[in-house]
């Protein structure tokens, strides 16, 4: 009888080959429990542990999970109404709370740093006929890819997180269960360094033990991080990561999110990735995404120019991005409006988007300008000539994140659009500004026909039932930092 993953068609001599070498590190290393894990809608990692010694047969034929964990909003309550005469009309397989089947990629595992014993690895969810759930994020950003590949080209993305680490002072509150509430109270915190002092060597010191945390949660998981520095507002770090292949990078983001949380709390503090922590004098966090085309055959950054075009001056794309440079910078542009849900997809995001703060309000792009949207960073002949996009927030769920920029980016070049002259007055008058809140920015979407194609109308429903879930709730909460204080600091 075959296997639920050759049912799937994903199990071939590669796949068995890595079967066998995970479950002999699993013995190896004498582990007792290895842990399922599978990335929902908001970027929170979910999953089951199972002993050890089932690991390799799960692997094989899939772990249950209830269908609903793709229909939460970001409090945990579901927004579709399964057990109604069609409440999931137009979401065939997810009636009643039926079952999903979580199958794992077996050269995902990693052995977890802070806790003893424990293994992990990350799949995807699949109907149990064998056939692939097309709403999981991280199938999207695969099929956005596909795409690309089509058209002879990869991604290559890195990353700067900026986020924030407070230390615990109690869990009193969150953890009486006479305040319990759903969802419940943050931790009491103190802050781990005082902040207003940017990339100062005392204000790191200070925070070196949760730094350290950081440091070697990221090495022992493998990720490439590059640095770790004290950004501007009180108890605000930013990671910084080299540049890989877009899911690769999109994977990182998710396991660094999820897992110096968890190796930060084991030592008494509490990271949050919430874009505007819910504290009277605090900066926000954004997440810069770096990104470039390379040519799949050569390898070769098709962003890089070796010489300014003929006649172009400082303000022309093409003065340092190539001519595919630019079709997909007006691209990205053409679409930020329509994109912004997928890079800023909370309620408190949106108050980022504020003057001289470093974060961009117009839909506008820059020659290494911090206050543009879109930063163009290199120079003729430089290998590393990128576009930076600075529209995003640290919570945003990184497979869409990516996948908003290919397909804005693939439009820019099959239209071989032209971007306007690069701005030097960011937050200066503009035709066009970016949303300023998520329901603007979910009818924004609405309103993108190539967005909408691209990502598939049954994906943009659903992800706006899911998202209107979370804004109806914020708009009739009677206490708004309290209800932010719950839905984001206690659980991004």
């Amino acid at each position: 009888m075959p296997t639920f993953a050759q049912l799937c068609g994903i199990h071939d001599a590669a796949r068995q080959q890595a079967l066998e070498h995970t479950s002999e590190l699993i013995t190896a290393s004498s582990l007792e429990l290895v842990r399922f894990a599978w990335c929902d809608l908001h970027g929170v990692t979910r999953g089951k542990t199972l002993v050890a010694g089932a690991a390799a047969k799960a692997m094989q034929d899939g772990v249950g999970m209830v269908s609903t964990l793709m229909l939460k909003d970001t409090s945990d309550r579901t927004a579709f109404k399964v057990f109604e005469p069609g409440g999931t009309s137009g979401l065939p397989g997810f009636e009643f709370a039926s079952n999903l089947l979580l199958l794992a990629d077996p050269t995902s595992f990693r052995q977890l740093p802070w806790t003893p014993t424990t293994g992990w690895v990350q799949g995807q969810l699949w109907f149990q006929n064998g056939q692939p759930v097309e709403l999981d994020t991280r199938r999207v950003l695969q099929q956005a890819l596909t795409r690309l590949a089509q058209a002879g080209y990869g991604m290559k993305c890195g990353l700067e997180v900026e986020f924030h680490i407070y230390r615990i002072r109690d869990t009193e509150a969150q953890l009486d269960p006479e305040q319990a509430g759903w969802p419940g109270l943050p931790p009491a915190v103190n802050m781990i360094h005082p902040g207003y002092n940017l990339l100062t060597e005392g204000w790191y010191d200070l925070a070196e033990e949760p730094l350290r945390i950081v440091q070697h949660t990221a090495q022992a998981l493998g990720l490439p991080l590059l640095s770790l520095e004290i950004e501007l507002g009180p108890s605000q770090v930013e990671a910084v990561f080299e540049a890989t292949d877009a899911l690769t990078a999109a994977d990182n983001m998710v396991l660094f999110r999820n897992a110096v949380k968890q190796a930060l709390r084991r030592a008494g503090y509490h990271a949050s990735f919430m874009c505007r922590p819910p504290f009277a004098n605090i900066m926000s966090s954004g997440w810069h995404l770096h990104q470039s085309l390379v040519d799949n055959e050569t390898g070769r950054n098709v962003f890089q120019r070796e010489a300014p075009a003929p006649g172009s001056t400082a303000t022309d794309a093409q003065n340092t991005l190539s001519e595919l440079g630019e079709h997909y910078l007006a691209g990205l542009l053409a679409h930020a409006r329509g994109m912004a849900v997928f890079c800023t997809p909370t309620i408190n995001g949106f108050g980022r988007y504020r003057p001289n703060a470093l974060a961009p309000q117009a839909v506008l792009w820059g020659r290494d300008n911090r206050g543009a949207m879109l930063r163009v960073v290199g120079q003729c002949g430089d290998g590393a000539t990128r576009i930076e996009n600075r529209i995003g927030e640290p919570a945003a769920n990184p497979y869409l994140y990516l996948a908003s920029q290919v397909h804005a980016g693939l439009d820019g070049i099959t239209r071989r659009l032209k971007a306007p002259p690069a701005t030097d007055a960011p937050y200066g008058a503009s035709d066009t500004l970016l949303p300023t809140s998520l329901g603007e920015a979910l009818q924004a979407l609405q309103a993108d026909p190539l967005l909408v194609q691209a990502f598939g109308s049954a994906f943009v429903d659903y992800l706006v039932r899911v998202k209107q879930s979370e804004l109806g709730r914020y708009e009739q909460a009677e206490d708004k930092d309290d209800w932010q204080r719950r839905e984001y600091f206690s659980r991004i």
